[in-house]
């Protein structure tokens, strides 16, 4: 995939290295072999979920950056899905579990790792911190030294290390390289905006961020270039976007958090309205770079991100109506929804159609798709899941056996195959234009408040699609002037007059004059 231009052929599978297992074989053997079987036709690139030892968070506490975990396999392993599909690893580098070697070697008072944590005391003014959590922002640990208080942003297994350091920042750099030795062909910068810590300010989104950003950017530039560097910020737009730099010196794409809550508002409200007013303003990134566009994935729907985009009522709303509801305490001392923690297909009612109508919203837009294992195979949620963690994330993350998932696809009643069928449909629709160029423009169209619209263009202006998506229960008409009579549906194969469009509920139609 960084070996060249991205196109409209590329995406991304979201999935956990464990998500089918079978009895005596890695799961990640079992993963490619899964994969190559039922979705090798239409997915081109994997996001490995951390595939590292770890304590807690399933996966995000990393105990050895450098390891695989046994449990999963080997990085041989790794290396087989890398030579299968464009391979993105996660760089989880702001923080490492309590239990690395790392943090056991800072306890015991051993160089260089004394450095490598940060110290705070426990009277400090932190009151300017943002975080993601409510929950303690310093952590007590016993060191041959004392007590300490270390920073925590995310948990108290997590500890942040300390990007001051120059001995950090190059041992960050070197697992970065092992990473790309390894195969990965792009790099997920995990909870980035974090990185840099200074007190007195709010500790998210600093300048001094953005400059390791940069310089992890120059490193591979020159060492491995063709790898594709993504930021993942879930915080609100007009930050999202600082993640670009000046297109040549940061990430190649970032995340489109906001696209989430927007298209579960569209949906639950029949009005794409502020979808609509949000992807009209949003403007092109820097040439050569593009969005990661999602719905969902192994964690909830994050409500940030809509801020300043939604009302706060239509914020709450969501809050009130898809429990449970992951709490932040802002910078004002409020405490404030943060994440939904639903499965998006509950979200949208369970039922296939208003979720594939989402589906197909997120795929047109200009952008790389990625797509959660549970999305592409008709998931829901997993509260057995949640009561046996007690983690309200759990909801989303649920695992199989190889036999059971396959059994499920294989039958055409199933509501996964439905799922699978119709985004397999999509997929190859999405593959067949030039127009869907992650770098190609789009222009939104005004269809009326329950229809979401837009025209995307190839990049040489040859090829063109009308995009319209339905987001409300009720049949609606969309009347275009295309400048050519009949058009051809991408995605059911359909002629129509594009005079006269008529919208089922909760149907897309990808309309363009080739044949």
């Amino acid at each position: 995939m960084p070996d060249r231009r991205l196109t409209e052929r590329d995406n991304l599978l979201i999935t956990y290295g464990d998500q089918v297992t079978e009895a005596g074989r890695p799961p990640l053997a079992v993963l490619t072999e899964f994969l190559e079987r039922h979705v090798g036709d239409i997915v081109t690139g994997v996001h490995l979920l951390p595939h590292f030892p770890y304590s807690s968070d399933d996966g995000f506490s990393v105990i050895d950056h450098r390891r695989v975990d046994p449990a999963l396999g080997t990085w041989d392993d790794v290396g087989r899905l890398g030579r299968r599909f464009n391979l993105m690893l996660d760089a989880v580098i702001n923080h490492v579990s309590r239990e690395s070697a790392w943090f056991q070697a800072y306890r015991r008072g051993e160089a260089p790792y004394r450095g490598y944590f940060i110290e705070c005391e426990p009277g400090a003014d932190i009151s300017m911190v943002v975080r993601p959590r409510a929950l303690p922002l310093l952590t007590p640990v016993e060191t041959a030294r004392g007590t300490r208080h270390v920073w925590t942003t995310f948990s108290d297994d997590q500890i942040d290390l300390n990007f001051r350091n120059p001995d950090v920042l190059m041992e960050i750099i070197d697992i970065l390289l092992m990473y790309v030795s390894r195969g990965a062909r792009l790099l997920r910068l995990d909870a980035i905006a974090y990185l840099w810590k200074e007190l007195g300010t709010p500790c998210i989104h600093l300048p001094q961020t953005h400059q390791v950003i940069q310089l992890i950017r120059a490193v591979l530039d020159l060492v491995a270039p063709g790898t594709l560097l993504v930021t993942e910020t879930n915080v609100p737009h007009r930050d999202n976007v600082g993640y670009f730099g000046d297109g040549t010196n940061e990430a190649h794409m970032v995340y489109n958090f906001s696209l989430p809550p927007l298209v579960l508002d569209a949906l639950r409200g029949g009005s794409a309205e502020a979808l609509s007013g949000w992807a009209a303003g949003v403007g092109a990134p820097p040439d050569g770079t593009t969005f990661l566009n999602f719905l969902a994935s192994h964690d909830g729907i994050g409500l940030n991100p809509a801020r300043g985009i939604l009302s706060e009522s239509a914020i709450a709303s969501l809050a009130r109506e898809l429990s449970p509801v992951s709490f932040a305490d802002g910078p004002d001392g409020v405490r404030r929804p943060y994440e939904l923690n639903v499965n998006f297909l509950d979200a949208v009612g369970g039922n296939a159609r208003p979720f594939l109508v989402a589906q197909a919203i997120m795929l047109a837009l200009r952008g790389v798709p990625g797509i959660y294992f549970h999305s592409l195979f008709g998931s829901r949620g997993w509260p057995e899941g949640v009561r046996q963690t007690g983690r309200n994330r759990t909801i989303n993350r649920q695992k199989f056996t190889r036999l059971s998932l396959e059994k499920a696809v294989a039958d055409p009643a199933s509501g996964r195959a439905e799922i699978l069928g119709g985004c397999r449909s999509l997929l190859r629709a999405r593959a067949a234009s030039a127009a869907f160029d992650p770098y190609a423009p789009q222009r939104v169209l005004d269809c009326g408040g329950a229809v979401f619209g837009l025209i995307r263009t190839s990049a040489d202006g040859s090829r063109s699609v009308f995009c319209l998506h339905n987001v409300s229960p009720r049949r609606q008409t969309v009347r275009l002037d295309t400048g050519r009579d009949p058009m051809h549906d991408l995605i059911s194969g359909r002629s129509m007059s594009a005079m006269n469009v008529e919208l089922e509920p909760h149907e897309a139609v990808w309309l363009t004059g080739e044949p």
